[in-house]
Formats: structure tokens, C-alpha cells, sequence
């Protein structure tokens, strides 16, 4: 079944910028490896060896944590066993790390994975969905005590002190959203289109969207009211994820700097790349982004903006690593990244309207 001519016009609208996106990163990341000394990076990289094996080993750790976490929202009778959904995040992943603009590609990529192995989509996608919300919150907890940290801690040149500010409220607002629209189930999407459609801008097509998003949100708040006693278990796997994540820069830095580094430095460099993951998941492997932020705050730290810089790479290049993985799992199911993505938005429009249909029975 080949792609709608909707599809196609919506993803040839997305390339283009998305292209830009990727080949801005590249020339930012050429010119801060320049800045840092070409030949003090590739030192730096050598002092690693065989220890980026450990390192890779972390980031796979870091990988299955969050695996568990999406097994864990999944809701009766629909489950999803480690094996297969580890397999599907890494296809997913890797989709939305290869794609120029993957973010809309990877979690429908995941869900559309999992839905191979006999589970629905919309049970897939769902969990998907739930499980971003707690990773969302995690982060957001963990970004304002880095930025807090690091305001409390060191003298910051203006432009490092002014965006902490901003991480700081950005972060306290997000979490009090958030807990208000889990306490109160408020279908905020909903009814923002309600609100359009009542003023006849495409009123036809807001309906359909309404009706699927009104049953998505209706899953959401459902596990949530439904499934508090997987709380705990859930909201633990994403506190692993950071502390792994903190893990990894510390044996990095050390390994980069010859000496031991202190807790609280792996800590900031980890929060500072949630920062820089979060807001620039457009920009392919966020290049030239991350050697810019890890430099600058290496600089901050003392460490130097070489190191900071390295760190980057090293980043990049696990994350290069489980790419490779995530694609070789693909290939192996006899797909390609262009294929998978067109199937999940597929399966994810067909799941949504589906439910909606559904619902509109059951309402008559």
C-alpha cells in the first residue's frame, strides 16, 4: 500500500527544512571541533580505547530502562515483552535520529514495530505516549536542579546565567502544567479544537481530529486513573536513566581529563545535554548544538572546551553505534527507514480513527 498524496505532500513539506536543519548542524560542528583544536580533540578521543565499550555498554543500560518503563504502561490485556519492544525502541531511534526532522518519525515508529509482534497499535502508541509523559516530567525535575545547581554554584557569563533563569521557569511551569492536567483530566487539546472549530476554520477536518485526539487523551487519563500502583516502578525506571546518564559523563570526563571529576560536574554536563537533547531533537544527532553547549559549560567547569567537545563526539558516536544496531534490526525485518515511516503514520491514523469510530457507537 503506497503512501496518500496527503502523506507525501506533508512529508515533502518537512524535508526541505529538515535538510537545512542537518547541514546548519554540520557546519557548527566542523567549526567548533576547529575552535576546540582539530588536534586536541582527536587526543582527547584516543585516551578513551577499548573504555568505550563501557561507555556503549551504559548508553544500552540507559536504553533498557526506558524499555521497561513503556512495558510497564502498557494496559490489559495488551503486553509487550522486553525482547521485542527493546527491539522496536532501538528501529525507532535510530529512525528518529537518521530522519532530518525524525521527532515526528520515531515514537510512531516504535509503536508501529511492536504492532508487528500481534499487539494493536493504538495499545503500542499509547504506552508510547504515557511513558513520554513520565520521561517529560523526570526531565524537567532533573534540568531545574542542573540549572539550579550550576546558578547556585558558579559565576556564569550572561548568557549561560540567563538561560538557566530560563530552564529554572520553564521547568517549574511545565511540572505545575502538567500536574494540573493529570489532577484535573483537563483535555486541554480537545479543547483547543473545539475552540477553533467554533469559529469555522475548517470545521470538517477539526471534527475528525477532535474525535481522535478526544480518544487518545481519553486513554491517557484512563491508565492514569486506572494504574497508579505502577507509579513507583515507572517513575523509578526514569530516575535509572539519568543516573546512568550522570554515570556516563563522569567515566568519560575521566577518562578525557586524566583525573577524577566530581559527582556534581557529571551531573550538570548530563543535565545540560537533556537541555540540548529536549529542544534540538530536530537537528539530526543535534550536531554542532552539543559541541557548542558541552563546550561551553566544560569551559565553565574548567575542563576546557576541548574536552567539553569531546564529550560531544564520544556522544555522538555511541549514539552512532546503537543507531547502527537499531537499522541493522530493521533491515533484518526486510524494511528501510523510508518504508517503516510511512507504515506508522499509516497504522497510527487508521488505530486513532478506528477508536474514534468506536466511541461514536458506543455514544448512539
Amino acid at each position: 500500500m503506497g503512501e496518500s498524496p496527503k502523506e507525501v505532500k506533508s512529508r515533502s513539506r518537512l524535508a526541505p527544512a529538515g535538510l537545512v536543519f542537518a547541514a546548519a548542524g554540520l557546519v557548527l560542528f566542523a567549526y567548533f571541533v576547529w575552535r576546540a583544536g582539530p588536534g586536541e580533540v582527536w587526543s582527547n578521543i584516543t585516551q578513551i580505547g577499548w573504555w568505550f565499550a563501557p561507555i556503549l555498554l551504559l548508553a544500552g543500560l540507559r536504553f533498557a530502562v526506558r524499555v521497561r518503563a513503556w512495558t510497564l504502561c502498557f494496559e490489559e490485556p495488551h503486553r509487550l515483552g522486553f525482547v521485542e519492544a527493546f527491539k522496536a525502541y532501538l528501529i525507532g531511534d535510530a529512525a528518529g535520529n537518521v530522519v532530518p526532522l525524525g521527532i515526528v518519525v520515531s515514537e510512531p515508529t516504535k509503536a508501529a514495530m511492536a504492532s508487528r509482534r500481534g499487539v494493536p497499535f493504538a495499545a503500542t502508541f499509547s504506552a508510547i505516549a504515557v511513558e513520554n509523559i513520565f520521561y517529560m516530567l523526570s526531565v524537567a525535575l532533573f534540568i531545574f536542579s542542573g540549572a539550579a545547581a550550576l546558578l547556585i554554584a558558579f559565576p556564569l557569563p550572561k548568557v549561560l546565567r540567563y538561560s538557566s533563569y530560563g530552564i529554572v521557569v520553564g521547568a517549574v511551569i511545565f511540572v505545575a502544567f502538567a500536574a494540573y492536567a493529570l489532577r484535573r483530566e483537563w483535555r486541554f487539546f480537545s479543547a483547543t479544537l473545539r475552540w477553533t472549530a467554533a469559529r469555522g476554520l475548517g470545521r470538517k477536518a477539526l471534527e475528525r481530529r477532535l474525535a481522535r485526539v478526544g480518544s487518545f487523551e481519553e486513554r491517557i487519563y484512563g491508565f492514569y486513573s486506572r494504574n497508579r500502583r505502577r507509579f513507583p516502578g515507572i517513575l523509578l525506571c526514569e530516575a535509572l536513566f539519568h543516573l546512568l546518564g550522570v554515570a556516563e559523563g563522569y567515566l568519560t570526563i575521566w577518562l578525557i581529563d586524566g583525573n577524577r571529576p566530581s559527582v556534581l560536574a557529571a551531573f550538570l554536563f548530563e543535565s545540560v545535554n537533556r537541555v540540548i537533547t529536549v529542544v534540538f531533537k530536530f537537528v539530526p544527532l543535534r550536531a554542532g548544538i552539543d559541541e557548542l553547549g558541552t563546550g561551553k559549560l566544560a569551559q565553565v567547569l574548567a575542563f576546557g572546551v576541548a574536552a567539553g567537545v569531546t564529550l560531544a563526539i564520544v556522544r555522538k558516536a555511541r549514539m552512532l553505534f546503537w543507531m547502527a544496531v537499531g537499522v541493522v534490526l530493521l533491515l533484518a525485518r526486510g524494511l528501510t527507514l523510508r518504508t517503516v515511516a510511512a507504515e506508522a503514520e499509516r497504522a497510527q491514523a487508521a488505530a486513532l480513527g478506528e477508536k474514534a469510530r468506536a466511541d461514536a457507537v458506543t455514544e448512539t
